[in-house]
């Protein structure tokens, strides 16, 4: 048999293997001890889709995580030893892409002065603002020292202000809170177990007669703003009491020159003690004898100064006890928190108004005295100072109460209760420290959003809060989403839900 060689054809259908040619080496690797710095080539192996003749050698794109690394540089045994590590190929890019490499760092709304009032839920920074010293900061942060808090029922609203504007800032130095404490908690306000706990016992009203008793014809309030104060609030107290029905120019004569009367007579007569309310009601209907009236206009006088005293009289009858006398001797500012606890009068009718309008200006007058105390006023339910005819007395005494070291915090479930010409919207729209809890309305997360100079997808933001959860702004900064946090402490003293939680564990 001879030997014959038989040529055969490779098969139409068989795979074809994609080896990688090795590139030329560069001149630096054929020189000694200087080849170590040339940077290896990294062989990545060809991977295929599948095993099949009509798939071979078809890439596959893969996870950069499974792909093998580098090679190690030219020397192994200088890379046992630690030498170098193995150098990878860089892959070109841009600085819309490498941005992400060098991310930024979100600032903390706010500085470190004041007290802690939760953390931004955006940079998780700490928040801390207290508004009388933001506004006693040079240069100033805010210029007014009044704070809104708004929010529906079960939104938190409550509990922040407890711990971040009554609690906390007494921590600071000549920090004191004064509370009109209306919410019901086990038969008394929601702030008589914190004012126990510091010491203070509580300022209870009752409508028997039983409680506190506060004067309308208090001294400290003339010594406050003057005869022009003390006009200012019987007509406030006189408007409530009537039904919101503002005093006229002659209803306003008559009552100023009773006021006139009745000084003079107790000057004259050396009279040592306070005056009252019913030692004004006899000279309410006076006619100034010494004035050329013709018989008609004596007449309207009279009449205008009997309008007033009948207004005041059935305030004085209805709530017996309450203002017919001179103010209890318990009123006074001994203690770091005081609180007026008017929870069990009734929520519809002039008391609760009242007892706000006249403790405002017994404070002033008060705070005269006492100068060098920067003092939280909190008015829970606030509409009722600053959506009445109380709102007046708000706004004429705005500088005094700056002077004084007065901040007013008015707590209030929605915005739209003031009506915008009113004199308590200009209140509003000059605080410079808002938290706005969540709002159930589209209206009423509207108008924060517009009032406040909020962004306008905040309305949104604001129906979808979770409670503890506010937004808050000062100044002409921008808003922030900042959650409330409470110690355990807090928690215990500020829950305001003991009720529900008794039903809750005997049902």
């Amino acid at each position: 048999m001879s030997n014959t060689r038989i040529k055969t054809k490779p098969a139409a259908h068989a795979a074809v293997e994609n080896v990688d040619m090795p590139r030329r080496q560069p001149r630096l690797a054929k020189i000694p001890f200087l080849k170590i710095f040339v940077a290896p080539e990294a062989m990545a192996p060809v991977l295929t889709g599948g095993e099949g003749t009509a798939t071979a050698g078809a890439p596959l794109d893969v996870p950069p995580f499974n792909l093998p690394g580098s090679r190690l540089r030219s020397s192994p045994s200088a890379a046992a030893r630690g030498w170098y590590a193995p150098s990878l190929a860089g892959a070109p890019t841009t600085t819309r892409q490498a941005e992400i490499l060098n991310t930024g760092i979100i600032g903390a709304p706010t500085g470190i002065e004041g007290v802690v009032n939760g953390t931004d839920n955006l940079s998780s920074t700490m928040i801390c603002h207290d508004a009388p010293t933001a506004y006693n900061m040079t240069p100033r942060r805010i210029t007014s020292p009044n704070v809104l808090v708004l929010g529906t029922v079960g939104s938190g609203k409550s509990s922040f202000t407890k711990t971040v504007l009554v609690m906390r800032p007494l921590l600071l130095r000549n920090h004191r809170a004064v509370v009109f404490d209306k919410k019901d908690q086990n038969g008394e306000g929601e702030y008589s177990a914190a004012a126990r706990r510091l010491g203070a016992e509580p300022l209870q009203f009752a409508p028997d007669g039983s409680g506190t008793r506060l004067n309308l014809m208090d001294p400290f309030i003339a010594q406050g703003t003057g005869l022009q104060g003390q006009m200012l609030l019987i007509n406030a107290v006189a408007r409530i009491a009537r039904n919101d029905l503002p005093a006229s120019e002659w209803e306003e004569k008559a009552t100023r020159y009773a006021l006139q009367n009745l000084f003079a007579e107790m000057e004259a007569k050396g009279t040592t003690r306070a005056a009252t309310t019913a030692d004004l009601l006899p000279h309410l209907g006076d006619v100034p004898a010494d004035q050329n009236l013709s018989d008609l206009a004596k007449e309207r006088f009279h009449q205008a100064g009997l309008s007033i005293r009948f207004g005041l009289e059935n305030l004085l009858e209805t709530y017996a006890g309450v203002f017919d006398g001179e103010t209890s001797r318990d009123v006074d500012l001994a203690h770091k928190l005081t609180t007026f606890d008017v929870s069990q009068l009734p929520d519809d009718g002039p008391a609760v108004p009242t007892v706000m309008a006249i403790g405002n200006m017994w404070l002033m007058g008060r705070l005269r005295q006492e100068r060098g105390y920067i003092t939280n006023v909190v008015y829970e339910e606030g509409w009722h100072m600053i959506g009445g005819p109380s709102a007046r007395l708000v706004k004429a005494n705005q500088k005094l109460s700056r002077s004084l070291g007065i901040s007013n915090v008015f707590v209030m479930h929605k915005g739209t209760d003031i009506p915008e010409d009113s004199p308590g919207y200009t209140v509003v729209q000059e605080a410079q420290t808002v938290y706005a809890f969540r709002q159930d309305r589209d209206e009423d997360a509207r108008w924060v959003t517009q009032t406040f100079n909020f962004a306008p997808d905040t309305a949104e933001t604001l129906m979808n809060l979770n409670p503890g959860n506010c937004v808050f702004k000062y100044g002409s900064n921008p808003e922030t989403h900042m959650r409330h946090i409470r110690s355990d402490w807090e928690i215990d003293v500020t829950n305001t839900d003991e009720a529900m939680a008794a039903g809750a564990a005997t049902a």
